[in-house]
Order: C-alpha cells, then structure tokens, then sequence
C-alpha cells in the first residue's frame, strides 16, 4: 500500500517548484529531488491531513509536512525535500471500508435454492472482521447451524419468514476501528391460497352497478390481479364499463347488461414467484323485478387522500364510478397543468405519471360525469426524496491537541436529520465533543480519539451513510540519515529547509558549525523554518545544522552550502530570417565552473522540442561538451517563433533565446463581407492576413454556386487588386444566382491560402439575357404545330417567375402569333389550327422572360406542320400459303403525299372469329410484304393492312383471304435401314403414310452433321432411300423428316455412323444395320440400296 506521506510530501515539491517553473522546465531525471522518509513517520505541519475514504484505494494516503534530505546534492533553487522509495501497501494500517454493503432483498418461500445471501465486503489492513445484526441483535453464527459466513456474507440455510424477516446490518471491525453498514430489509415472497368456502351469488338489476369483491389470500410483496369470466382463459376485458382495481383487486361493473350474467372468478399474481391462485366462483344473476333507471355517478374507487411517491417511479392513481348511463372520468391538476408525459389509461379511470418529479407535487381531481349529474373526488400527491450527500467526510489525520472539524451534508424530503456514529455506537455530545446539524467538532484530539466515524443522514424513507477514519499522529523528530549538498551561485539567493518529520511540530534552532545563527537583513528564518541567505557569497560556504525538538526526543540535520561563479550563455545568431523551405543552424554556448556539468535542453516559444514528432526538421547537434547545435532543416511557416537554448548545472539556470522569422506565402486573409450587391456585381471587403515576412503582392477573388465546378476566379473592378487593397468588386456575374466568396492573396513567395468563405448572397434580378438554344420542331398529329428548345439554364434564367414566349407565323404572312409557355423546365409547344395543310412551312422563334421583363428572341428557323396520319390504306393486297403456319402477305404502298406511312400493320383473324380478337404483326420500316408465322393447319384467314406513322394509324385495306395448309405428318419416317461401306453410306426407310388431315408427302429431307457441330448438310429426295458420302472420319448424326406442302414433318430417331480416315470395309463384305424402336441390331441385308437422284 501506498506510504501516507507521498501524496503531501509531492504536493509541498510542486509548491517549491511552482516559482521556478520557467526556470527548471525540461530538467533531466539526474536533478529532480529524491524524497525519503521512515515507516513511521508522523506529522505536524498542516492543520490536517484529508483523503477521500469513498474512493480509497487499499489504504488512506496520508501526509506529513517535515520532510528531510538525502546526501544528493541538490541548486539552491531545487526543492529541498526528498522521499524513500515506496514502501510495500501491505506495511500501512487502515480502518475498514465497505466494498459492498447489503441491499434490501425478497426472497421467495417456494424458491429451490433453499438458501438467503446477504452481501458484505469490506478491506482493512489489519483484515476485518464481519459481524451480522438482525432488528439490533446480533447474529450467533456460531450457535446457529442455518446461518454461516463467507467472505463477509451471510449465509442464511432453510430461511424461516417468522425467524429471518427484518432488517439487517454487517458489522466491520479491526484494530483500527468499527463500522456499520446500511439496513437491507429481508422480506419473503409468497401467495397463499383463497379461502375454499363456497361464495355467495350476486343478484342485481339490469343497469344497476355491482362491485365483485377478490379479498385475496395473505401474500408478500404486492400481487396483480384479474378476472376470469365463466371459465379459464376467458378474462375480463376492461373498458368504460368494467374496471379491475389493482389496489382493492375487486371488479367493478358501472352499469351491468344481460351479457355479463355468468360465474366470476378472482386470479391473484405474485410478480416475484409467478405464483398463480384462483377464487372460487361468484355467480352474478339478474333480477326480473325490473331494470335499473338512471341515476348520477358513484365513485367506489378512489385513490387516497394523500398520496406518498419517492421521486422518480410511476405513479398510478385510480378512480372508477358506477352510474347508468355508463359515467365518463376525466381528470385535472388544481393549481396547474397536469404534467405532459402523463398518459390516462383503461378508459381514463388511471391516471399514470412516470418519473415523478417534485414539480409534480399538488392537488389532483377525477370527474365522474353522466347525464344524470357528476362525482368529483380530491387527493393529494406528495412526491418525498431519499437523502443524498451534498458533502462528506473524509479520512483525517491530525497531531494530538489539534481540532477536528468534520461537516456532512445532505439534501431530502423531508429535510434530513444527523446521527454519528464512532466504531459502531452513537457519539454524543461531550465536554470537547459538538454535534450540531451534521457537524461534530473534537477540540484537543487525543489519542484516545482515533477510530472510525460515520455520519448517517436520515429521514423518514431512507438513510445514508459517510464513513470516515481519524487518527492521532505522535512521535519523536527524525531525518534521514544522509547529508544534504547544496550547490549556489554568487549573488543569488539560498532557501535551506527543515523539514523533520515529527508530531507535534517541534522546535527549531538553525546553527553554522558550532554557532547558532542570529537572524539579520540577508540571514533569515522563514515562518516555515526556512533558513534563507540573500545575496550568498564564498563566505556563506560551508556546514549548516537545523536542530529540532518536542516532547518525545530531538533530532537534528546537517547541510553543506557550496557557492560557484555563475554560468553565462551565449546564443547565435539571435535572430535570423530565412525563406520557407530553407534551413538554419543556431548554435548554444555555456560558459560554466569547470566542476560542474552542464545540460541543455532546446525550446520553442517556452515548449520543450519533440525531436521524434516533427518529422525530420529538427535535429540535435552536440559539438563539444559545453556548447550546442539546433539544425532546423526544410523550414516551414510554424517554425517561426522564439528559440529557447536552456543550459543547466547542479548551481543553477540560464536561459537564452533567438528569434527565427520564415518568409512564405501570405496566410488567409481574414473575414470577407458582401458589403453591395447588384444583379451581376458584389462589392466585397476583407481583412489583411499575415504576409509571413514577404509584402502581399496581390489578391485573387474567387466565387462558386450551385451551378460552377468548385470555386472559380472572377473578373473584378479594379482588373488588377493590389496587395495594399482591402475592397474590390466582383463583375460580370449572374443575376438571380447564389454565390459565396473567398480571396486569395500572393506575395514574392506564392500564393496562400484561400480564406472562409464569405456567407451566401444571392444577386438581384435583372431581365433574361439568354435566348432559347436549338429551336426546332416537326412531327405531331395532323393539323398541329410542335416546336422544341433547349431549355435555359437556371443560372441564366436570372429570376423568378421565368418562362418561354413562343412566336411564329406561315411562311408569306407579316403578323407573329405569341403563347406565353409559363413552365421553366418545358421543352415543347404544341399549336392546333384546323386549317393547317400539311406540311405547312412556318417561321419560329422562342424569347425568354422572368418578372423583370422581356428578354431577347431566339434566332428564326423553319419549321413544318405535322403531315399527320397516313390517309390511303395500301393496294393490290394478296395472300397465299406458304405452309400449315405460315402464309405470305404483299402489297402495294400508297400513293406519295402527306402523311406518308413509316411501317405497316397486319391484322389478321380466323374466318369464324371477330377482327377484334386478331393478332396483328408490323413490318420494320416500308417493307411491302411479311410471313405471318404460328398459324393453324388448314385453316381459313382474313387479312388487312393498313399503313402508320407516329402521327397514328391509316385506313385499312379491304381483308383478303387465304388458307392454310394442311399440316405435315405427325408420323416419323422408321424402320431406318442402311449399309455402310468405307466412307459411304446408302440409306432406307419405310414411306411415310399421311392421315386424311395431314398434307401428302412429297419427298424426303435427310440431315447429316459431325457430332459436335452445329452444321447440318441437307439431301433431298422423292423415294425413301438415299445415299451419303461421308468426307472424314469421325462420329455423323443423321436424321430424315418427311417433307409436304404443310412443311417438314417430325424427325426419324438419330442414327450415328463410325467412319475411320483411310480404312474401309473388306470387299465384297457390307455391314447391314437396322433401327428400330430405339434399339440399334445387326441383321444380314441382302437386297442391295439403290441410290436415288437428289432434288
């Protein structure tokens, strides 16, 4: 653990220092003071010494105010004082403090574990002991085998309600004291089971109210409650006519119908163990005596007329009135406002507010309302606090006869009351002892004194506790045993401390060998026993002895006082200019006692240099032992500044500094301000940046909106914007456009940074400058004029409420007719004019305008009416069938003329169908002519053409008709026979027979391709036979289709024929193949194939 002397004895070292921060910044670790001290040091000095206890580590730091000195030698501006090296945390002594205390816990009877713990941690050197109170009796763990400790926490076996309900308290004690933690209440959650006497039925009159009573079972901690209706899991459902209080758990039904008659059963939940029970039945019944008439509200449940709720939970107020007609509740804060995060809930018969604040303390009223009349009922809401600490105590340690003064203060509602505790047992006031309002005062602290203490705020609803240990400081002086060197400087001044460690604070006697000093104008004590020597000289050299004494013993301390010339330093250059990207040597010389070593340590504007972090510019150059190079390499503009070359010797400290000044481009200039703006001009001002040593030449002006790529440089009145100028005019810009601006500036150097950007302004707006772009036009339906644009950009539109003006006129006529187009984003205009021809030549152009004014025309362009639909449908149409699907329609185009046809369209439609129910084909461009595909075999057509255009569609021709075909054979040819010999093939199979609907055979096709290509070669022919010549070795497919006027008929199964390059079959010797069904067998052929001629 860590010495109690550390964190005071660093605290005095910092003070010491603080005035000589400047001086000693940077010191090397061989010059910093090295603190010791003994185990059983005491103190005298401060008044008291205070740590945290809430927060402590494994012991309480303490503190000492009489350091000594080691045998290093130290400046006479360094601290005099000096530490011994940490001594182990297991050496210091400290009273116990609670790790964790006990929290209020339910335990519940049914549960399997069997077993209560009660936690307590607490650490202690000596370690604690734990001992446990039950309602302020202690527990005998030892007596008792259900109960046992570990670690500190109780362990409660086969726990009892009637023995172990209560409240508890760990008890923590060692050598050094005694303390108590907080109550943790224990409760014990069970349900018990209702009552099984047979209940009672209720009988009332239809649109009477009824109140159905749960009287639930005994049980711990609060349970929730509903009602079954008939039978399980059919529950009540609640709404303006039915409310389930969850504070009385009865059911309340403000007006009863005939639907609720039925059997009513109570279910209890405890939240705790999910322990269910039910009631037994109450059977509710009509009377036929009658039905209720209306009558005013009734509230039966109510919250309290004072309602008690801790700060921050949810509060739920209840109130439900019985009346016919049904009654409606509504609610309201007297004095106030009901809070906004408070929501109403089960029909308004709950208010609920979470979070509760002490804002929301005050009056509260439901309203019960129906025709009849109203009900009101008033309570009050107080919302009470736990304390909480304001200030606490903390761990003092004090020398005997000294006060002790400890505050604690709380805050609450109500406002908390104060008790002490010292080990455990109440503190009363005393003859040196007060206690007033959270206060207590010990005036003459003995040792007698020492213990733990506790401040426990209290109220009605809760109490916390601050702990605290005190203890009483008494012993002997004593100093380290090694001497103290001093080392001085002529003519500065010497502070020599004293700084024994003892308690109480003892007597001081400073002497000089053997003489005692007498104080005078530059020999003096200071208050702390300081022995200060102004304007030291060699003849203030030599042993100084402080001798110190109080009632327990003395002790006394020798210093040795050494006094050496001065150091000087010298630093060049001591200032110097350079241009960034250069690079500069400054070079640091200490002149010094030959004795003494010397240090240097490099600054910049008072912050010690980081060598490794600036990326290579810096580097340290140590020439000779008392003198020093700083290379600044690939200068930059944060270079510039204040070198510090700090020289230190075991005497003293000399600082020097130099001044480097780095010319670059100028820095930003400062904030720029739209002073005016006009429709294409705007005036900006801005402040002069730093010009880093090199004058500013000039300033760029620079602008961007929403329409540029990035920022841009503007053309600007004056031209040129020369560097002594802080105004100039952005020209030529857009009216009606949102710009920001920035100005660069530039010197000999470069060009700097830009500046902020200026805030948004947007230019006033003028009349449109920019006409229309590709003014064109064409096409449309007949009788219409369309002419087209590119529409003008919004940056050029310059303001609001743009549009296009559409002017145009025949060709050969003087007036202009003008539309006015009013959408920004349109593209086109359409004009209709019945008495249009065709193709009528016009001269257009489109202008602009916004809510300034007219701006300027397009230039004029030619542009012709639309020519409008195809007027003629095509001629000489004819069709014939080509197959069973397929049948080949031509024609002949119309006449030359307006509305010339762009495409054809065939509809076409079966002979007993509607034209509707056709299909239709186009053909691509003026094609005259097109197969209709997927038709029916033999089956009757009607067809028509008509041309089309983007305009729309022609007239159709007159429909012609045409027959399809009757379609292929569905019957494969089979029984393929053939006989291979070398590379040739002839081939044979059975005629293909057609059914009666099915087109006659007029020939055969035979396919043959190499497996593995897509390629076929095709041979024609009338008879079923043929022969092949393979050209190369290799795998052949063959397949034959029969061949009609309907088209090809269904493929032969595949045959594959092996043929070797360069070998053939012996002579007079064939291979005779069949296939059939699949199957692939040889059989011996004796009539030869004869091959047949090709078609």
């Amino acid at each position: 653990m860590e010495s109690p002397w550390k964190p005071l004895l660093l605290l005095s070292v910092i003070s010491g220092l603080s005035e000589l921060t400047a001086a000693v910044a940077g010191r090397p670790a061989s010059y910093a003071a090295v603190l010791r001290m003994k185990p059983d040091s005491s103190a005298s000095s401060l008044r008291s010494r205070i740590s945290p206890r809430h927060y402590r580590g494994a012991g309480s730091p303490a503190t000492a105010d009489w350091p000594a000195f080691s045998g290093r030698r130290l400046s006479a501006h360094d601290t005099h004082s000096s530490q011994e090296e940490h001594r182990s945390e297991e050496s210091v002594e400290f009273g116990p403090a609670f790790i964790q205390e006990p929290d209020d816990t339910i335990f519940p009877l049914e549960s399997d574990e069997k077993k209560v713990t009660m936690n307590c941690e607490a650490r202690g050197n000596p370690s604690p002991t734990y001992r446990w109170m039950i309602n302020g009796t202690e527990v005998d763990v030892r007596s008792d085998f259900r109960y046992s400790l570990i670690e500190g926490s109780l362990i409660i076996t086969n726990p009892s309600k009637a023995r172990d309900s209560g409240r508890y308290q760990c008890k923590v004690a060692n050598s050094l004291g005694t303390v108590v933690s907080r109550d943790a209440l224990l409760q014990f959650a069970y349900l018990g089971n209702f009552s099984g006497r047979i209940r009672g039925g209720v009988s009332v009159r239809e649109g009477q109210g009824v109140v159905l009573m749960c009287t639930p079972p005994p049980h711990s901690p609060e349970i929730t409650y509903s009602w079954v209706f008939n039978e399980f899991p059919s529950f009540v459902v609640e709404d303006s006519r039915r409310f389930i209080s969850q504070e009385t758990g009865n059911l309340y039904i403000s007006k009863v119908q005939p639907s609720d008659v039925g059997s009513y059963i109570c279910l209890v939940k405890n939240p705790v163990t999910n322990a269910r029970v039910l009631s037994p039945p109450t059977p509710l019944t009509l009377k036929t005596d009658g039905i209720m008439g209306e009558y005013e509200p009734k509230i039966e449940v109510h919250f309290p007329p004072t309602v008690m709720a801790a700060k921050g939970v949810t509060v739920r107020l209840e109130c439900f009135a019985l009346g016919n007609p049904v009654p409606t509740i509504t609610w309201r804060k007297l004095n106030g406002n009901i809070p906004k995060k408070a929501r109403l809930r089960k029909s308004q018969a709950v208010l609920e507010i979470p979070n509760i604040q002490l804002e929301d303390s005050g009056t509260y009223e439901c309203k019960a309302e129906n025709p009849r009349g109203g009900n009101a009922f008033r309570g009050q809401l107080q919302v009470y606090t736990y304390p909480q600490w304001i200030s606490m105590i903390n761990d003092t340690q004090l020398d005997s006869g000294e006060q002790l003064q400890w505050e604690c203060k709380a805050t609450g509602k109500p406002r908390p009351t104060y008790r002490w505790l010292r080990n455990g047992a109440p503190l009363s006031p005393q003859k040196r002892v007060e206690l007033v309002n959270g206060e207590l005062l010990i005036r003459g602290v003995q040792q007698s004194d020492s213990g733990m203490y506790q401040c426990i705020a209290e109220n009605k609803y809760g109490a916390i506790y601050s702990s605290a240990e005190l203890k009483i400081l008494a012993s002997a002086p004593s100093f380290p045993p090694s001497p103290i060197q001093v080392i001085a400087t002529m003519g500065k001044d010497v502070s020599l401390e004293c700084k024994p460690r003892a308690s109480p604070k003892p007597s001081v006697i400073w002497k000089k060998g053997d003489r005692r000093i007498q104080p005078s104008k530059r020999i003096m004590v200071l208050r702390n026993n300081t022995l200060r020597i102004l304007n030291s000289s060699r003849a203030d050299e030599g042993n100084y002895v402080c001798q110190v004494e109080n009632q327990f013993g003395s002790a006394e301390m020798t210093t040795t006082l050494w006094v050496k010339e001065a150091m000087r330093v010298e630093l060049t250059p001591a200032r110097v200019e350079v241009t960034v990207g250069e690079s500069v040597v400054l070079s640091c010389k200490a002149i010094h006692d030959p004795s003494l070593d010397v240090v240097f340590l490099w600054l910049l504007n008072r912050q010690p240099l980081s060598f490794s972090q600036e990326g290579g510019h810096f580097e340290y150059i140590q020439t000779q032992s008392s003198t020093t190079d700083l290379m600044i390499r690939n200068i930059l503009l944060k270079h510039a500044g204040k070198y510090g070359c700090r020289a230190q010797t075991s005497a003293d400290t000399v600082f020097m500094e130099a001044e480097l000044l780095v010319r670059g481009p100028p820095g930003p200039p400062g904030v720029v301000i739209v002073e005016e703006i006009t429709d294409t001009t705007a005036t900006l001002s801005w402040s002069r940046g730093v010009d880093n040593h090199s004058p500013i030449s000039s300033y760029n002006l620079q602008a961007r909106s929403p329409f540029s790529l990035g920022w841009q440089t503007v053309k600007t009145d004056p031209e040129h914007v020369t560097g002594d100028m802080e105004s100039a005019m952005a020209v030529e810009l857009n009216p009606w456009v949102e710009y920001e601006f920035r100005v660069v500036a530039s010197n000999a150097i470069g060009t700097g940074d830009p500046s902020a950007p200026s805030r948004g302004v947007r230019t006033k707006e003028a009349v449109p400058s920019v006409a229309p772009a590709n003014v064109s036009g064409g096409n449309g339906r007949r009788h219409e004029l369309v002419i087209s644009w590119e529409p003008v950009s919004e940056e050029f539109q310059n303001g609001e409420g743009f549009g296009y003006i559409v002017a145009f006129r025949a060709n050969g006529t003087r007036g202009w007719k003008e539309k006015m187009v009013t959408s920004a984003d349109s593209t086109t205009f359409k004009y209709r004019d019945e008495t249009f021809p065709p193709l009528t030549p016009f001269e257009v152009k489109v202008g602009v305008y916004n809510n300034k004014g007219d701006g300027p025309f397009s230039g004029v362009v030619t542009v012709y009416s639309a020519e409008g639909e195809p007027r003629e449908a095509p001629s000489e149409v004819s069709a014939a069938a080509v197959s069973s699907s397929e049948i080949q329609v031509q024609w002949k185009a119309p006449n030359p003329g307006p509305g010339r046809p762009s495409g054809y369209e065939v509809n076409y439609w079966k002979d007993m169908e509607q034209e509707e129910s056709g299909r239709k084909m186009r053909t691509p461009g003026n094609e005259t002519s097109i197969i209709l595909t997927g038709l029916e075999g033999n089956t009757l057509y009607l067809i028509s053409v008509k041309g089309y255009n983007n305009i729309g569609q022609g007239p159709a021709s007159d429909a012609v008709h045409a027959k399809t075909k009757k379609s292929p054979p569905a019957q494969p040819p089979s029984n393929l026979m053939w006989i291979q010999e070398g590379n040739n093939v002839s081939l044979a199979w059975e005629p293909v027979k057609p059914m009666d609907n099915e087109s006659d055979v007029i020939g055969y096709k035979v396919f043959l391709r190499q497996e593995g290509r897509s390629y076929s070669q095709v041979i024609k022919t009338h008879n079923p036979t043929a022969v092949l010549s393979l050209p190369e070795g290799g795998t052949y497919v063959i397949e034959v289709r029969a061949l009609s006027e309907g088209g090809e008929g269904t493929a032969s199964s595949s045959v594959r024929v092996l043929t070797s390059s360069g070998v053939r079959a012996k002579s007079g010797q064939q291979s005779v193949h069949s296939l059939s069904l699949g199957s692939i067998w040889t059989v011996l052929f004796v009539a030869p194939l004869v091959p047949l001629a090709a078609w």
